[in-house]
């Protein structure tokens, strides 16, 4: 019996030790060969809700300190992207990602999200956002850092305009005006 195990114990390290090792990358150098470039403008509202029974918006982490920027934050969001500012106009996506509260003196967010669409001449297409949000001061910029289908290779900006706040509730209405620039 120990004969049988220690046979097919060498067996098993001199098949090893034989076996072709896969190494480096695949690579393949190719021409570079320019696409033009396209300048699309959205018009969006965003509708983040953190109360009721049915929120877009969780918080899922809150540190144990006290604050009054609730510095620490973490909130994961599904929020939907309408063409109106009134909750029951039409659906055009949803912004899915998180925003951090990241400004211990001054109440700025940092937005990690992807604005998918799901209607229309964009439908399954997406633009990726992830920037600084100083979300007392009623306009503002986010970067478009990347995108996917239609948007592919997306950088541009987002102009942003609260048009609602419930500070109390979390509650917001957001309308983007966003330039991206993508093949």
């Amino acid at each position: 019996m120990m004969n049988r195990s220690l046979i097919l114990g060498l067996i098993l390290v001199l098949s090893t030790a034989t076996a072709p090792s896969c190494h480096g990358y695949y690579s393949k150098t190719v021409p570079y060969k320019p696409r033009p470039q396209k300048v699309t403008h959205l018009h969006f509202f965003l509708h983040d809700t953190m109360s009721g029974n049915n929120p877009s918006a969780v918080l899922i982490v809150r540190p144990n300190i006290t604050n009054t920027t609730n510095f620490g934050n973490t909130v994961v969001t599904d929020d939907a992207l309408t063409v109106g500012p009134d909750a029951k106009s039409e659906v055009i996506g949803n912004a899915q990602g998180l925003w951090v509260s990241t400004g211990k003196n001054f109440p700025t967010l940092s937005v990690y999200m992807d604005f998918g669409f799901t209607q229309g001449e964009f439908n399954g297409s997406s633009i990726s956002v992830f920037s600084r949000n100083p979300i007392t001061q009623t306009e503002r910029q986010l970067a478009v850092v990347g995108g996917r289908g239609k948007f592919e290779m997306a950088k541009g900006v987002a102009n942003l305009k609260t048009i609602f706040v419930n500070f109390t509730s979390g509650d917001a209405i957001v309308e983007y005006h966003v330039t991206v620039i993508h093949y």
